[in-house]
């Protein structure tokens, strides 16, 4: 028996010229992923704006018209209610601002047959636009208020003394919290109130949460205040 010795096989090593292209060719495909991946997120964010647009088209002139709404209740809530308030899960359930001592169902609401935004039906609620986003959601939430009634101040009384950096909480009906911080308050006259701006996180790149109220003087011979009142807040 005879044994044959084997030639090794030689590594195809690949010349310079090849792995130029190799390299050449892996950069176009990562720059056409980013490429991509940035179109997606500029659609996306853009489809969320134009839809908070027409949402707010349809409470603009309702809010700087200033139609009225139906005078609100301020029946204290009965002891023991607060277990029993359950919303869906992923919906907002409760507010929480630890600085104005607010701990307030958020009950959802739509607009009303002239077209404004509903506001709570008893001072000591808060109201989320179920147009709006929901907590944690791209956009913003929309949640409203009552200052006062005639008789007694409502859950949103102090919000003016709110200051950039207070914490807000939103729980959901799952009991998940979602944390805020807020960034401004803005005030505008009654028949100037930017609702675009109000349904649009005041950052982009974050969840917002809008509160607006009613502030400023009573005009008279009516039962409206002469400004609106909103603090924006992102998600932290």
């Amino acid at each position: 028996m005879s044994f044959h010795k084997r030639t090794p096989t030689k590594l195809q090593i690949p010349n310079k010229k090849v792995k130029t292209i190799l390299l050449s060719n892996t950069l176009v495909i990562v720059a056409l992923g980013l490429l991509i991946i940035g179109l997606g997120t500029s659609l996306y964010t853009w489809r969320t704006d134009e839809i908070a647009n027409q949402q707010a088209a349809k409470l603009i002139y309702a809010a700087n018209h200033n139609i009225r709404h139906t005078v609100p209740s301020t029946a204290k809530p009965t002891a023991g209610a607060a277990p029993n308030y359950v919303v869906a899960p992923t919906l907002p359930s409760y507010l929480i601002i630890p600085e104005l001592s607010i701990n307030a169902p958020i009950l959802a609401v739509g607009v009303n047959a002239q077209g404004a935004l509903e506001a709570p039906s008893n001072i000591n609620d808060t109201a989320w636009y179920n147009e709006s986003s929901q907590p944690g959601q791209p956009g913003a939430m929309l949640i409203d208020g009552h200052i006062s009634s005639w008789t007694a101040p409502g859950v949103f009384y102090d919000l003016k003394t709110l200051q950039p950096g207070n914490t807000i909480e939103v729980r959901s009906g799952n009991g998940a919290i979602f944390t805020y911080q807020v960034v401004i308050t803005k005030v505008y006259s009654f028949n100037n109130v930017n609702m675009a701006m109000a349904m649009t996180s005041i950052n982009p790149n974050k969840p917002g949460l809008n509160l607006i109220s009613c502030t400023g003087d009573i005009i008279p011979g009516t039962s409206e205040f002469d400004e609106r009142i909103i603090v924006f807040a992102t998600q932290v």
